[in-house]
């Protein structure tokens, strides 16, 4: 069986580059899967792309299926015959496999024997699978929107105007989207427009390479970044990369040439992030940085040609991008000429939710609950209130309606303007914190009852109007609220009680159409989300469930315990105590035990269940302290030592007596092993 090169490419006019990569990796995806179903051999699958083509590379693909054995059953043998000669059944079944009676063969199996036939099938050829597995795989493409061009009826993200399949040196002919296909593809738009000949798969990446397109999306964004710190070792200075931003330019250019730009230094007198902001999403622009960490007047764009006159790009870029500094100037000066508690009662006309009122009714309902979270952790209540009161005032600024991104950002720069005390000012960025998985927490304790009460009149509210998440649906980011409630009450070390600020929350709303049962409803829902914080801290499913079955409502606390058994579960001695408390379980739950813990010393006749008792009372007395000053871990470390007696008492006692008071003193001792572990975790679930 002979393989060679699959390329397949679809030459498109430009593509959404915030699309590109998914829809690479989806046509990749796509034929590889059609080539598993054909059960046809083949090698590495690679996915290129670059604004105007999708392609895919298969290595060493086979230019066949392989030839493969198919087997058919047909009736029983009492069926087949009947006096020594074939009935209609046997004759049926022989002219639909295409052979005679005696050609068919007899297969024995547990529930009988038989008539058969096996025959051996020829794979069919590649070049004949090909063109409906490359007309499933564009068919599934997650296409952002379709679009029509010309009279045509076709439909795709954007107009298709070549099409590639070659196997080897050879077209396998495929007809998709109104175009046959060839072995003609297409350089850069504007360096090399005319049609290159491919004579061999093979020869692609190079073949475009000498037409100024690198088709390899990993290469071309590496060039970018070599590109890009290259221009700022020229200009003495730091270039930042941000990465979301390297794939999005990577994805508007064929062949990226970084040139360096810059602008008036007077509009450094403008926040870093407005200027920033406007740079990256109008222009994407890369930002630099001098060796004091401050915005340089300077900005790196990446061209799309290599110019004979650079300098002429350079200027239109700069030429652009004045305006669009002097909009974000223009917007901040204008802005500060209001205070921001000027804007407060301007909140009242901004809709939160249709159902939960509007922002000004967020703020009121977040005041209580940051007063409580303040007082709690010792913090001032009136720089709580004052934060959750100038919270979201920055929304309804020039600067944040322009660049939402800037939320918090600019709350925090038009307080320090207003001198609001600076915890505050501070507090007006922190609440947004924390933004993602790793993310830091907000440093302040004004910064982290804002955003925990934020957070938290959010979820008891979506949830209190019937809008828990499903699937894949969580407009409100519920998931992600949850999870940064959990992380700011764990990093932060708040030891509050999360049922206790979820019944304070929910009471601040007047008319929640669903409010039974939703204490437990939102509770159950943000303690799950401890499983993802638990797989970020490297402890697994088991522990967490280990924890999870335990009435824990403190998540500062849920998290020692889970970091506590994480540990004990790599002990020599884990696996042997948690089988032992998975029978206790067992045994206590088929007993029905009344879950008596008292044992009576009088009743103990085996030395394996006097050991275990005697083990059992000394861990009790060195564990009390330690369960009090929560050092689970060392609690943990002593209970370890029950091993021993544990395994002794199941080899040598018999649990289920025939005498009652001794079975039921059995069935209390163990009971008291298993509410020792209980006190951390049900180590059962390990």
């Amino acid at each position: 069986m002979a393989v060679n090169t699959l390329l397949v490419e679809l030459g498109v006019e430009e593509l959404p580059p915030s699309a590109l990569d998914a829809l690479s990796d989806a046509f990749a995806d796509g034929i590889r899967r059609g080539l598993n179903d054909t059960g046809v051999d083949f090698g590495n699958i690679i996915a290129y792309a670059s604004p105007r083509r999708l392609a895919v590379r298969v290595e060493a693909l086979a230019d066949k299926q392989p030839d493969r054995e198919v087997e058919k059953r047909g009736p029983a043998l009492a069926a087949a015959f009947k006096d020594g000669q074939p009935t209609k059944a046997a004759e049926g079944f022989a002219r639909s496999c295409g052979v005679s009676v005696d050609q068919l063969i007899h297969l024995e199996t547990d529930k009988g024997t038989w008539l058969g036939y096996r025959e051996q099938q020829q794979g069919e050829a590649s070049a004949a699978l090909l063109p409906e597995i490359i007309k499933r795989s564009v068919a599934a493409l997650p296409v952002p929107k379709n679009m029509r061009w010309g009279a045509s009826r076709i439909e795709f993200s954007r107009p298709v105007h070549w099409l590639v399949v070659l196997y080897g040196d050879q077209v396998v002919a495929t007809e998709l989207l109104g175009l046959q296909a060839g072995r003609e593809t297409r350089g850069h738009r504007f360096h090399a427009p005319a049609a290159i000949n491919l004579a061999h798969a093979d020869d692609y990446l190079a073949a475009l390479e000498d037409a100024w397109v690198i088709a390899d999306r990993d290469k071309r964004r590496e060039r970018i970044r070599e590109q890009v710190l290259a221009e700022a070792e020229l200009m003495e200075a730091e270039a930042v990369i941000d990465e979301d931003l390297l794939k999005e330019v990577s994805g508007l250019v064929e062949w990226p040439v970084a040139l360096t730009g810059s602008f008036d230094e007077r509009f450094l007198e403008v926040p870093a992030e407005c200027l920033v902001s406007s740079m990256k999403a109008n222009q994407k622009y890369f930002h630099l940085l001098d060796g004091h960490g401050k915005l340089k007047p300077a900005f790196i764009t990446i061209s799309n040609i290599d110019s004979r006159e650079p300098e002429q790009v350079i200027a239109g870029n700069e030429k652009v991008i004045r305006p669009r500094l002097a909009d974000a100037a223009f917007f901040y000066e204008t802005d500060r000429k209001h205070k921001l508690a000027d804007r407060i009662d301007g909140l009242g006309n901004v809709v939160f939710q249709k159902q939960l009122g509007t922002l000004a009714d967020k703020a009121t309902r977040s005041a209580a609950i940051a007063a409580h979270i303040a007082q709690q952790n010792g913090s001032d209540e009136s720089r709580a209130r004052r934060a959750v009161s100038l919270a979201k005032c920055d929304l309804v600024t020039e600067m944040v309606l322009e660049f939402p991104e800037l939320q918090g950002i600019m709350g925090r720069y038009y307080a320090e303007h207003d001198g609001e005390d600076p915890e505050v000012a501070l507090a007006l960025e922190e609440q947004y914190l924390p933004r993602f998985a790793g993310d830091a927490i907000p440093a302040t304790a004004t910064g982290q009852a804002l955003a925990l009460a934020d957070r938290l009149d959010t979820l008891t509210g979506i949830f209190g109007i019937g809008q828990r998440p499903s699937g894949t649906r969580d407009p409100f980011a519920l998931r992600r609220a949850s999870i940064g409630v959990l992380n700011i009450l764990i990093k932060g070390e708040l030891d509050l009680d999360l049922r206790e600020l979820l019944e304070l929350a929910i009471a601040q709303h007047s008319n929640l159409p669903k409010t039974e049962g939703l204490v437990e409803e939102v509770l159950n829902y943000m303690l799950d989300r401890f499983r993802a914080w638990a797989q970020d801290e490297g402890i697994s499913a088991e522990v967490y469930l280990a924890v999870r079955t335990r009435p824990v409502t403190k998540p500062l606390d849920f998290a020692r315990r889970l970091r506590a058994v994480h540990t004990f579960s790599n002990r020599e001695e884990a696996a042997a105590l948690a089988a032992a408390n998975k029978r206790v379980s067992n045994i206590l739950a088929k007993q029905e035990h009344d879950g008596s813990t008292q044992v009576d010393a009088g009743l103990l006749s085996e030395d394996a269940e006097k050991a275990l008792y005697s083990a059992v009372m000394d861990c009790q007395q060195q564990v009390a302290p330690l369960f009090d000053n929560v050092r689970y871990s060392d609690a943990l470390d002593v209970l370890a030592s029950l091993r021993t007696p544990v395994d002794a008492f199941f080899d040598q006692v018999m649990v289920m007596a025939d005498d009652a008071a001794v079975r039921n003193n059995r069935l209390a001792l163990l009971a008291s092993l298993q509410a020792l572990f209980l006190e951390v975790a049900d180590i059962a679930e390990l």
